[in-house]
């Protein structure tokens, strides 16, 4: 497919643009085998206007749907193609399959909340937009069971949430501040209070999230493959060829050691299934105690009283 694009590229070298990337992401409820997803992606496609350009789709079955890769820029017979509107255009076209295949229809909330997640750069500046542009994605499109899951995903985008606690009329009320991290994962600038972005990604909100991602992940064990993936980069012999195995497949273990380098716990972001979890929960031969042993300080050896010689 590759050898293809570029041949269609070289036929057409005033294109600006040559390439362009979409995503379908449809609700996790929703069941579709591979031939239906990729149905979905192609017409998709055909309605936006790229219909007769060269193709290639890419994805999994688990929470996403295909992600179409086409040459926007020029028809076969050398026009361009319209892009005016193209986002209004596409979201139009989703209600209209998700009609027509019968999927859970996304909400005003979630069509505003999706969208890439970039890293904070705290140089830049408006650490409130940047901040928001991470949280309410990572709400609204992963998957966790505790604060500790979600703190560990905020980070690998250089953001912080704390918990803070007041007491007001004898009662204690819960709040979140996040906050932007720089490149040694120290907490820099001024906090942003979660009242100041949305309720969306509030302490109530960010606690029905756990509740609704326990039950789901209870239903929706993780999968034999990313097992597999762990297992294959556990058998590195270093900790950094442990970290960029895994990191090839889409899966970010995040390890949590104590100041002499033991350690005492690790949590695992697949990006590919959108879902955070720790590795006790997968079995033993995935938990901190393996990594510490492997790739950490090993844990001082004590020795019974009378045997010491």
């Amino acid at each position: 497919m590759h050898a293809q694009l570029e041949a269609y590229l070289a036929a057409n070298l005033r294109t600006e643009k040559p390439v362009i990337h979409l995503s379908l992401n449809p609700h996790p409820d929703d069941r579709l085998s591979d031939g239906q997803l990729e149905a979905i992606g192609r017409e998709y496609m055909e309605k936006l206007g790229y219909g007769d350009q060269p193709t290639s789709f890419s994805g999994t079955r688990t929470t996403r749907a295909p992600y179409p890769h086409r040459l926007p820029a020029h028809r076969r017979a050398g026009r361009k193609i319209r892009d005016y509107k193209e986002w209004e255009r596409s979201m139009k076209i989703c209600r209209e399959l998700e009609q027509k295949y019968g999927l859970v229809p996304s909400t005003k909330e979630e069509r505003k909340a999706s969208g890439a997640m970039t890293a904070v750069e705290y140089r830049k500046g408006d650490l409130k937009h940047q901040i928001a542009n991470v949280v309410r994605p990572a709400l609204q499109d992963y998957r966790f069971r505790s604060f500790r899951e979600f703190k560990a995903l905020l980070g690998l985008f250089n953001v912080r949430v704390e918990e803070v606690r007041k007491s007001v009329d004898g009662r204690t009320c819960h709040g979140l501040v996040y906050a932007a991290l720089d490149e040694k994962g120290r907490r820099c600038g001024v906090g942003i209070k979660s009242s100041d972005i949305g309720r969306s990604v509030g302490y109530e909100a960010l606690k029905r999230k756990c509740a609704r991602s326990k039950t789901w992940m209870k239903a929706h064990p993780v999968q034999e493959s990313t097992k597999e993936a762990i297992r294959e980069a556990l058998r590195q012999d270093t900790r950094q060829g442990f970290l960029r195995l895994l990191a090839e497949k889409g899966v970010v273990p995040i390890l949590w050691e104590n100041e002499q380098g033991v350690i005492y716990g690790v949590t695992y972001i697949d990006h590919g299934s959108r879902t955070v979890f720790k590795g006790s929960a997968l079995g033993r031969e995935f938990s901190a105690s393996v990594l510490n042993r492997l790739y950490g300080t090993p844990l001082p050896m004590t020795i019974p009283h009378g045997d010491a010689s």
